[in-house]
């Protein structure tokens, strides 16, 4: 029986949102060189796919956050799935943005929100968590209580799930690396060399290509 984490790769791969390309490697803002790149953006434009998504945010929210008061998305690319699910879930909906505006109000956080109250943050994708904790961090100097994050997909690198496990934030994700890749390779979109190349990035992405 197909698991909820096979069933979301493989509709990433079905609508093309992740790129594979080992020949000529995409460059992250971190630097680090990467055969693979995972566009959740492209989901959106798919209502069944966006649809499926939205209703396994939910589900998880749901079952392991359910004394949220609110979610969070983070900008940009979690705005519009955590605003889809809350929604859903009939709470209130705020997003936060990588750093003060800088005009208008000057906010950070938008949307209404208070002290005290108990927050799921939403996120598209996780790579090393460095910006998605900072989020989090905002949200904390506010008096706002985190109850964990939720994300499409996550690579799965050690330091993000160190660095989840510092902060004492749960995380939650639809689905993964391991998975995204053990699907493309069972559907055959992978060469032998390909599947060893993208393993071998997944060990040592900072050094990979250089």
């Amino acid at each position: 029986m197909e698991t909820a984490a096979e069933a979301i790769a493989e509709k990433l791969l079905q609508i093309n949102a992740v790129k594979l390309n080992v020949e000529q490697p995409f460059t992250w803002a971190s630097g680090w060189k990467s055969p693979i790149y995972c566009d959740n953006r492209k989901a959106l434009g798919y209502p069944y796919v966006r649809d499926f998504i939205k209703s396994e945010l939910c589900a998880v929210i749901f079952e392991h956050f359910a004394a949220a008061d609110a979610i969070a998305g983070v900008a940009t690319a979690g705005i519009s799935w955590g605003a889809m699910a809350a929604d859903q879930l009939k709470l209130p909906f705020i997003y936060v943005r990588p750093k003060p505006k800088e005009h208008g109000m000057g906010n950070q956080i938008e949307g209404l929100y208070e002290k005290g109250q108990r927050v799921v943050v939403v996120e598209d994708l996780i790579s090393t968590g460095k910006s998605s904790l900072q989020v989090c961090e905002v949200l904390k100097n506010e008096g706002i209580i985190i109850e964990g994050m939720v994300s499409i997909f996550t690579y799965c690198f050690p330091q993000a799930t160190t660095a989840f496990e510092t902060e004492g934030i749960k995380l939650h994700s639809l689905s993964n690396y391991e998975t995204l890749i053990n699907n493309a390779q069972k559907h055959g979109h992978l060469s032998e060399a390909q599947l060893n190349s993208l393993l071998n990035w997944r060990e040592n992405p900072s050094k990979w290509g250089k």
